[in-house]
């Protein structure tokens, strides 16, 4: 691991932290640093799952709906 230092707006930090749950500053900036790279690579994810070859099975594949509300009774 790399021991960098660097100056943080403690605020921003602070705010960070809260809305993470992290303890430390190092969490946060460790979690701050592997949401960047999500967001940055979620794109290509995208575009690979976008020009995938389906077979016949996945195409007709059954759907299940979970949380949906149910249809009010016909009186």
């Amino acid at each position: 691991m790399a021991v960098t230092t660097i100056d943080l707006d403690q605020a921003v930090l602070d705010t960070a932290k809260e809305l993470t749950g992290a303890r430390t500053n190092r969490d946060v900036v460790n979690r701050a640093l592997q949401t960047l790279i999500a967001v940055r690579r979620q794109p290509a994810v995208v575009e690979r799952m976008v020009h995938r070859d389906f077979t016949e099975d996945q195409v007709h594949a059954p759907v299940e709906h979970y949380g949906e509300p149910e249809a009010p009774a016909q009186q």
